[in-house]
Protein backbone atom coordinates (compact mmCIF):
# COMPACT_ATOMS: atom_id res chain seq x y z
CA UNK A 1 0.00 0.00 0.00
CA UNK A 2 1.56 3.34 -0.80
CA UNK A 3 0.03 6.21 1.75
CA UNK A 4 0.68 9.97 1.09
CA UNK A 5 1.90 12.34 4.31
CA UNK A 6 1.29 16.14 3.35
CA UNK A 7 4.43 17.60 5.38
CA UNK A 8 5.98 20.66 7.20
CA UNK A 9 9.22 20.06 5.83
CA UNK A 10 11.06 16.85 4.06
CA UNK A 11 12.83 15.00 6.57
CA UNK A 12 11.85 11.54 5.74
CA UNK A 13 9.63 9.93 8.41
CA UNK A 14 10.33 12.35 11.06
CA UNK A 15 8.80 15.01 9.08
CA UNK A 16 5.88 16.66 10.65
CA UNK A 17 2.57 15.90 8.99
CA UNK A 18 0.82 19.26 7.88
CA UNK A 19 -2.64 20.46 8.74
CA UNK A 20 -3.57 21.19 5.21
CA UNK A 21 -3.42 18.89 2.25
CA UNK A 22 -3.62 21.77 -0.20
CA UNK A 23 -1.11 23.86 1.34
CA UNK A 24 1.46 21.61 2.49
CA UNK A 25 4.49 22.07 1.29
CA UNK A 26 5.64 18.54 0.54
CA UNK A 27 4.47 15.10 0.73
CA UNK A 28 5.90 12.08 1.97
CA UNK A 29 5.06 8.89 0.43
CA UNK A 30 5.78 5.31 1.72
CA UNK A 31 5.31 2.08 0.31
CA UNK A 32 4.30 -0.10 3.18
CA UNK A 33 4.91 -3.00 1.62
CA UNK A 34 8.85 -2.23 1.53
CA UNK A 35 9.08 0.62 4.19
CA UNK A 36 10.26 2.57 1.50
CA UNK A 37 9.71 5.99 1.08
CA UNK A 38 9.84 9.28 -1.18
CA UNK A 39 9.50 12.95 -0.85
CA UNK A 40 8.25 15.07 -3.39
CA UNK A 41 7.65 19.13 -3.22
CA UNK A 42 3.87 20.10 -3.66
CA UNK A 43 3.11 21.20 -6.90
CA UNK A 44 0.24 22.79 -6.78
CA UNK A 45 0.95 24.16 -3.66
CA UNK A 46 0.04 27.90 -5.27
CA UNK A 47 -3.68 28.04 -6.06
CA UNK A 48 -7.09 29.30 -4.82
CA UNK A 49 -9.20 28.39 -1.87
CA UNK A 50 -11.07 25.54 -3.25
CA UNK A 51 -9.41 24.75 -6.36
CA UNK A 52 -6.66 22.07 -4.84
CA UNK A 53 -6.03 19.44 -7.53
CA UNK A 54 -4.35 16.58 -5.69
CA UNK A 55 -2.81 14.71 -8.79
CA UNK A 56 -1.44 17.58 -9.74
CA UNK A 57 0.01 18.41 -6.45
CA UNK A 58 1.54 14.36 -5.87
CA UNK A 59 3.06 14.95 -9.51
CA UNK A 60 0.77 12.14 -11.14
CA UNK A 61 1.90 10.01 -8.32
CA UNK A 62 -0.91 6.96 -7.86
CA UNK A 63 -1.27 6.48 -3.91
CA UNK A 64 -3.45 3.96 -1.90
CA UNK A 65 -4.27 6.57 0.63
CA UNK A 66 -3.24 10.06 2.18
CA UNK A 67 -2.81 11.09 6.08
CA UNK A 68 -3.38 14.65 6.77
CA UNK A 69 -4.38 16.50 10.05
CA UNK A 70 -7.10 18.77 7.70
CA UNK A 71 -8.34 18.78 3.83
CA UNK A 72 -11.17 20.66 2.05
CA UNK A 73 -14.25 19.49 0.67
CA UNK A 74 -13.04 19.92 -2.97
CA UNK A 75 -9.66 17.73 -2.44
CA UNK A 76 -11.53 15.26 -0.32
CA UNK A 77 -14.37 14.52 -3.19
CA UNK A 78 -11.35 14.40 -5.64
CA UNK A 79 -9.08 11.90 -4.11
CA UNK A 80 -12.24 9.78 -3.12
CA UNK A 81 -13.15 9.61 -6.64
CA UNK A 82 -10.14 8.30 -7.56
CA UNK A 83 -10.16 5.49 -4.89
CA UNK A 84 -7.79 7.29 -2.27
CA UNK A 85 -9.15 6.76 1.16
CA UNK A 86 -8.23 9.95 3.46
CA UNK A 87 -7.63 9.47 7.20
CA UNK A 88 -7.24 12.05 10.13
CA UNK A 89 -3.54 12.51 11.21
CA UNK A 90 -2.76 12.96 14.97
CA UNK A 91 0.18 15.40 15.76
CA UNK A 92 3.27 14.21 15.41
CA UNK A 93 5.57 12.63 12.52
CA UNK A 94 4.56 10.88 9.68
CA UNK A 95 6.36 7.59 11.70
CA UNK A 96 4.30 7.93 14.47
CA UNK A 97 1.14 8.73 12.14
CA UNK A 98 2.28 5.75 9.73
CA UNK A 99 2.19 3.05 12.92
CA UNK A 100 -1.45 4.32 13.90
CA UNK A 101 -2.39 3.91 10.15
CA UNK A 102 -1.21 0.13 9.66
CA UNK A 103 -2.76 -0.84 13.22
CA UNK A 104 -5.87 0.23 11.78
CA UNK A 105 -6.37 3.49 14.39
CA UNK A 106 -6.68 6.33 12.49
CA UNK A 107 -9.99 7.19 11.68
CA UNK A 108 -11.55 7.97 7.60
CA UNK A 109 -11.51 11.74 6.91
CA UNK A 110 -15.43 12.23 5.64
CA UNK A 111 -17.54 15.41 4.54
CA UNK A 112 -18.41 16.01 8.19
CA UNK A 113 -14.79 16.94 8.96
CA UNK A 114 -13.68 18.80 6.24
CA UNK A 115 -12.16 22.32 6.41
CA UNK A 116 -14.45 25.26 5.32
CA UNK A 117 -11.97 28.12 5.39
CA UNK A 118 -10.23 30.31 8.41
CA UNK A 119 -11.93 33.38 7.26
CA UNK A 120 -14.89 34.30 7.24
CA UNK A 121 -16.66 32.31 9.82
CA UNK A 122 -15.41 28.73 8.21
CA UNK A 123 -13.75 26.47 10.12
CA UNK A 124 -11.84 22.52 10.46
CA UNK A 125 -12.46 19.70 12.18
CA UNK A 126 -8.51 19.44 13.18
Amino acid sequence: MKVCFPTETLQGLQSTVYGHFGSAPGFVIVETDSMTFEQIANADLHHAHGMCQPLRALQGRKVDGVVVGGIGMGALMKLNAQGVAVYRAMQGTVQENLDLILAGKLPSFTTDHTCAGHGGGGGCAH
